[in-house]
């Protein structure tokens, strides 16, 4: 899916786009950014996918796209930000495959170029600090946590997991786990980055229950007006 979305082949090889919908690049017609634009492919990317490919164990890959990732620079070895990835323009001296007009070098492409050249060396990935390797990949620590918020309105979490309820101004989360025959209250803190947070002590639920909530904003004094539910999963299996 990530291919089909985002990657573009070139003559020097494939090259992907940050993501889709991205503004940030030249227009169709090639004039500058300005604010909005068409986001362009990235030869760091190409770098990046090289590192999967590596971790994943197809080296011989990785050096394909290490090839690729060094084209892309300029006669004079820099990295540019962006290639150009649409047909040639002349006029505007803008060719496919080529580097657009945005920013050269980009000082994170020779970054990128520079770890994966450590990494194919090594025969793995280079920039794996030891104490994420022991957290994330030997020990597998998971977050206790799930985040509700109003851009991301979860309706379930597993069992054994606290509910996070994460607002952009102080509020009272006003929840119950019998659909309202009881209630509660938890006052949000605030955690110094703009985001004020709950956490509900959901962990002990069984599987099944439902848990209502809605929201109090001491500040403008009003309710939400609203409820919402978070159902409580299956238990998360551990790998």
């Amino acid at each position: 899916m990530v291919d089909a979305l985002l990657k573009v082949d070139t003559p020097q090889g494939p090259i992907w786009h940050r993501y889709n919908g991205d503004g940030y690049g030249e227009h169709e017609d090639g004039t500058p950014f300005d604010g909005t634009g068409i986001g362009r492919a990235w030869p760091l990317l190409t770098g990046e996918r090289a590192h999967f490919e590596l971790a994943a164990g197809r080296a011989k890959e990785a050096q394909r796209l290490r090839e690729a990732l060094e084209s892309f620079a300029s006669g004079e070895g820099l990295f540019p930000e962006q290639i150009w990835d649409a047909p040639d323009m002349p006029e505007r001296e803008l060719f496919f495959g080529r580097p657009s007009g945005s920013a050269m070098p980009l000082v994170w492409a020779h970054a990128e170029h520079l770890k994966l050249l450590r990494s194919l060396a090594d025969g793995w990935v280079f920039d794996m600090p030891r104490q994420t390797v022991q957290r994330y990949l030997t020990d597998r620590t998971k977050s206790p946590c799930m985040v509700w918020r109003f851009s991301h309105k979860i309706r379930s979490l597993p069992a054994g997991k606290v509910l996070r309820i994460e607002t952009s101004a102080p509020a009272v989360i006003h929840w119950s786990t019998d659909e309202w025959t009881t209630a509660q209250d938890a006052n949000t803190r605030d955690t110094g980055l703009g985001i004020h947070v709950a956490d509900l002590p959901t962990a002990p639920l069984p599987e099944g229950t439902r848990v209502c909530f809605t929201l109090y904003w001491p500040d403008a004094g009003h309710w939400e007006g609203a409820d919402f539910t978070v159902s409580i999963g299956c238990r998360q299996p551990i790998r």
